[in-house]
């Protein structure tokens, strides 16, 4: 199986876990986007790697129309029903890969994208498609979970995350997404920097991931070095904290 279907088999089967989690559901980095949204005037928007929708749905009363793009065809399935649940008339969603965007040259006032580019193939690529889709003058706004710039930390995090998601790459850290975005034309800054808290058992569960790999899990973390236990506050039940961080670019 290649990488993009891996991702989208992963989340499609998951899709309806991630409309109802509250880790994806709120935050205040949310509560930005539809600030940010709201301050250009008729804002056209693409949501790259939308999943279940939580980023459109913040923008959307904000904008004048917003394009909620994803590989997995139930993540969009999920968007299209909430959406319209939620009386959120001007979301459509779009299929496919971030590298390969299906839109006309200079189409958004905005790119964002929220936890999603740690699965993408070729981020690169996804953002030169990023810089032609956009409006001369467009702006981005992407938030991640963060890699950590110590390689012991970062190791351990990389392989964590791995272990829990088959189809995760990378968490690229502040420094990679600094340099990504520049390598695309972009003038990019870390606007925000944050740590989400992560309930284990719920976590895994919401991917679904295999109870030997979950084994992994707790085992790799009651084996690491003790900063990197106390790096990631990891609690007994195997729950921790994540680093996440917001890019603006244009």
């Amino acid at each position: 199986m290649k990488h993009h279907d891996q991702v989208a088999d992963a989340f499609g089967s998951t899709a309806t876990a991630y409309l109802t989690s509250p880790t994806h559901a709120t935050g205040a980095d949310l509560r930005t986007l539809a600030e940010a949204i709201a301050a250009t005037p008729d804002a056209t928007v693409l949501d790259m790697g939308c999943g279940a929708g939580h980023a459109s749905f913040a923008v959307a009363p904000h904008a004048k129309a917003v394009v909620a793009y994803d590989i997995a065809p139930q993540m969009l399935a999920t968007v299209e029903g909430a959406a319209k649940e939620r009386g959120l008339a001007n979301i459509r969603t779009q299929q496919g890969a971030a590298e390969v965007l299906p839109f006309a040259d200079h189409s958004f006032d905005w790119v964002i994208s929220r936890m999603s580019a740690h699965h993408w193939h070729d981020v690169p690529l996804a953002l030169a498609e990023v810089r032609r889709v956009l409006k001369p003058g467009g702006k981005v706004l992407f938030i991640d979970i963060a890699g950590s710039d110590h390689p012991l930390l970062d190791t351990h995090i990389q392989a964590i995350e791995l272990l829990r998601d088959a189809s995760h790459i990378r968490d690229y850290c502040a420094d990679e997404w600094l340099a990504l975005f520049a390598g695309a034309g972009f003038g990019a800054t870390i606007r925000e920097r944050w740590r989400i808290d992560i309930e284990f058992s719920s976590w895994v569960a919401r991917m679904r991931t295999p109870e030997p790999r979950v084994v992994a899990i707790r085992s790799m973390w009651a084996s690491a070095p003790d900063e990197v236990r106390q790096y990631f506050d990891v609690q007994e039940d195997g729950s921790f904290k994540l680093d996440a961080l917001m890019i603006e670019a244009q």
